[in-house]
């Protein structure tokens, strides 16, 4: 702040300073009225300009308001008087008739939000010309809307008049927002053609938003044919700064403060400049040139013209990850107010320090005596929903309350989130619930957070509420692209396809994030071809949509499509990254390619741009392992840059069970068992590898491990879905209607596939059971009765698509090879590592899970 604003300031007066008197004409001539009035709204003392027109008004020497009296006035308008001015004028007959009049009512009524009154005006207006149409554009909101109108204005107008300055500044701005580049240019080219695109404030308007459509060549194009002098000034600069800023043009907005700070060209950076180039640094890469920036504020004494620029420092260098400096750049601030505490906070819960966050939120209401604004409110809230501490969420919940700040929007999804996050979705619903008018942030945050929580039915079933249009509110693209991560987690591929058939009547199709969401559903509810068609029929791919598709053929087992898909990938000349590389070695090691899974990750490891990750390495040791390749699969973890976690000491430990190789598996599983001793999947894995090697003391030593450490194994569930409708079946359990018709069916399958060569595999039985006993616990495993099911409620080529939560047992994957082969019909089995497809006898797996 200015030296001069300090704390010791006298307190205000508790009454504002009297205005002086007005002046009183000295006769009773109009011109002198009409001057008074205009002079009075150019001061901004509007309720003295409105007083005087009923002064005029009652005027006993004949003078009546003319159309040089009404336009100040309805410029002072901000409430209902515009309506009362608005009747003078109609009264006179100067509202329709006279298009000076016309102009100033279409813009008081767009200026106070009244889109529908000025269309009206704008509608009866006899005389309508240029600055007609100008002040209906700039009072609608919907940028949709204003370009329509300006279209209509072109056409009404014809060739009487070309889009002045006022125009193009109205009109550039919803191309802008709309990120319509191509009208831009549209507009542009009439802005050259009127001679108008040299004005300062033309070329700034599209210097912005050829930047906000992404359009950086040809926002330097607009800033650098601007004339230098009056036509390139500060503003200009600025907003070219801030162009490169939003587009995450660090190098070329640094530079571009450089030549802003040349001698010859002699622009000195303001605030403003500071708040446009200060956003582009985020993460340690930027923190040396951030410490630039800092000092260049120090010298300029930037940092005292207000709390703004060191607000956003404090905030630069919390995206940087460098809270130390942010600390001390607030610490510097002489009168600290909410936003600056807001920022500080920010920084610390954006950075994980949640604790730390709720201190200084309460150091700050409390020993500071600062009231909380929203902006403190949600950072608090992003600080108890990343530390999932729900007491200070229930607690910030209650602060809200008291204070009245429930109402608003910001504040209403921030505690949304904070319950999600929490794992407290009812509680989440229930706030949900209470709010009338729900936006659209707020119907896509529970969708969401239902989808990310494991709750797919209940996103499912909230989408569809919005979907049928409750509270006014279409799906969104986020709220879309929810629903078809919650169709992924259900053997729900028809909910899925009408999905996709509401984003093609939605034209979402061709946005990145959603075609590749749509992709990826597809693929993970086991309908991989039908995932190629929509990933060939997209007209703009990119890396995103190549690697989504390559990671679809590799969780259905298709690894040679995957690596034809790769190859394609590369000849239309996209770039692959670590995502990519992952697919395929995924693809690699579900099909067993693995010297091309090994030519794969050595090709990767060779390029500068991608680092091996613990997943890539998780992916090859499990090529290894199951290729019976133990040796060199233990070398890779030993020179691995991180220790072995779960994920690739249960992939070795499934492979020694496969290959026998008991005494490396002992070594895996007592570090497994260590690692994580609460999965019971682990427990299982080892006793099915001493029960396949015959070790019997061995494996009842590892099931007396799984009761003495309470570890309950986590039951199976498995799902299918008919005719859009989701069946649900636990293991041992028969509370379906039908049960005893899937009996039936079961036993009739069993009395097959034993004619076809099965035997019940009782080792991955953990329970100390009878044989017999072990044998009827195995006929109704949760997959068993849904493929049963699935049989009984289908007929002809249709596909029995299952999914299961855990991993699929050795004797239910044997037994489901016989059934396609017997039934003549196609199983998909997705389980809680990999997809299954079944198909004569024999599985896409390769007998490997």
């Amino acid at each position: 702040m200015p030296a001069a604003v300090t704390v010791h300031l006298a307190p205000l007066p508790n009454h504002p300073p009297k205005q002086p008197p007005l002046p009183k004409p000295n006769a009773a001539s109009l011109p002198q009225w009409n001057g008074l009035l205009a002079d009075l709204s150019r001061a901004g003392r509007h309720a003295d300009a409105l007083a005087i027109l009923p002064r005029l008004l009652a005027a006993s020497d004949g003078v009546a308001p003319d159309r040089f009296t009404l336009p100040p006035a309805l410029k002072s308008c901000r409430g209902d008087d515009g309506r009362q001015v608005h009747a003078v004028a109609a009264k006179l007959g100067l509202a329709d008739g006279d298009p000076f009049v016309g102009n100033s009512l279409v813009s008081m009524y767009g200026r106070c939000g009244r889109v529908d009154d000025a269309e009206k005006v704008f509608e009866g207006m006899a005389g309508r010309n240029l600055v007609s149409w100008n002040a209906l554009m700039a009072a609608v909101a919907d940028p949709r809307r204003g370009l329509e109108l300006f279209r209509d204005c072109l056409e009404d107008l014809g060739g009487t008049a070309a889009p002045d300055e006022a125009t193009l500044v109205t009109v550039l701005p919803m191309c802008a927002a709309l990120a319509w580049p191509e009208t831009g240019r549209a507009v542009h080219g009439l802005a050259v053609k009127s001679g108008w695109d040299a004005a300062p404030r033309v070329s700034n308007v599209l210097v912005d938003m050829y930047a906000k459509c992404g359009e950086m060549a040809d926002a330097e194009c607009a800033f650098l044919e601007a004339p230098p002098g009056a036509g390139r000034n500060v503003v200009s600069w600025n907003v070219m700064l801030g162009g490169y800023a939003r587009n995450g043009e660090a190098g070329a907005a640094f530079g571009l403060l450089r030549e802003m700070q040349m001698e010859e060209r002699g622009v000195p950076a303001d605030e403003i400049t500071m708040l446009s180039v200060l956003p582009v640094c985020s993460g340690l890469p930027e923190l040396a040139k951030l410490r630039e920036l800092h000092a260049f504020v120090v010298r300029r004494g930037l940092h005292l013209t207000g709390d703004m620029v060191p607000n956003a420092l404090i905030a630069a260098y919390g995206r940087c990850g460098c809270l130390l400096h942010a600390c001390r750049v607030f610490d510097g601030i002489c009168s600290k107010m909410v936003s600056s505490w807001n920022a500080l906070i920010g920084a610390h819960a954006q950075n994980g320090e949640a604790s730390a966050a709720i201190e200084l939120f309460r150091e700050m209401t409390n020993a500071c005596g600062q009231k909380p604004d929203w902006f403190s409110i949600g950072s608090l809230l992003l600080a108890c929903g990343n530390l999932k501490h729900l007491l200070h969420g229930k607690a910030a919940h209650g602060f809200i309350l008291r204070n009245g700040l429930e109402k608003d929007s910001f504040i209403r999804v921030s505690l949304l989130s904070v319950y999600i996050q929490c794992g407290r979705e009812s509680l989440a619903r229930v706030l949900f619930d209470a709010v009338e008018e729900k936006d659209e942030v707020s119907w896509n945050t529970m969708i969401a957070g239902y989808s990310q929580n494991g709750l797919p039915g209940e996103s499912l079933q909230l989408f569809r509420e919005m979907q049928s249009k409750k509270g006014g509110h279409w799906p969104s693209l986020l709220a879309a692209t929810s629903a078809l991560v919650a169709c992924s987690e259900l053997p729900a591929v028809r909910l899925g396809k009408e999905m996709h058939c509401f984003a093609l009547k939605a034209d979402l199709c061709e946005d990145s994030f959603l075609s590749s969401s749509i992709i990826d559903m597809y693929s993970k509810c086991g309908s991989v071809d039908d995932a190629r068609v929509f990933f060939d029929r997209l007209k703009a791919k990119d890396a995103v949509s190549w690697t989504v598709m390559i990671t679809g053929y590799a969780v259905n087992g298709r690894g040679k499509e995957a690596v034809g898909l790769y190859d394609k990938m590369g000849r239309e000349g996209m770039e692959p990254d670590g995502f990519t590389y992952l697919g395929l070695l995924m693809a690699c090691g579900h099909a067993g390619m693995l010297e091309d899974g090994l030519c794969f990750f050595q090709e990767m490891r060779n390029l500068p741009k991608i680092e091996a990750k613990l997943e890539h390495y998780a992916c090859v040791i499990g090529m290894l392992s199951r290729a019976g390749r133990f040796a060199d699969a233990v070398a890779l973890m030993e020179v691995m840059p991180e220790e072995p976690d779960a994920k690739i000491l249960s992939s070795v430990l499934s492979a020694c069970h496969m290959h026998g190789e008991v005494e490396l598996g002992k070594k895996v599983a007592d570090k497994l068992l260590e690692l994580e001793p609460h999965k019971a999947e682990h427990y299982v894995l080892a006793s099915n590898m001493y029960a396949g090697s015959r070790q019997w003391d061995e494996m009842r030593k590892v099931r007396k491990m799984l009761r003495d450490a309470g570890v309950a194994k986590e039951p199976g569930c498995s799902w299918i879905d008919i005719a859009g409708k989701v069946y649900s079946f636990v293991a041992g359990e028969n509370s379906l209607p039908e049960m005893h018709k899937v009996r039936k069916m079961w036993y009739s399958l069993e009395e097959k596939i034993r004619a076809a060569g099965y035997a019940p595999d009782t080792t991955v039985m953990l329970h100390e059971l009878e044989e017999e006993e072990k044998v009827e616990a195995l006929r109704w495993h949760s997959e068993k009765q849904a493929i049963a099911f699935g049989l009984l409620r289908t007929a002809g080529p249709t596909k029995v698509r299952v999914f299961k939560n855990i991993r699929m047992c050795k004797d239910c994957h044997n037994a489901a090879k016989l059934i396609s082969k017997v039934a003549d019909r196609e199983i998909v089995v997705r389980d809680k590592k990999r997809f299954h497809h079944f198909r004569d006898g024999l599985c896409s797996c390769g007998d490997y899970w």
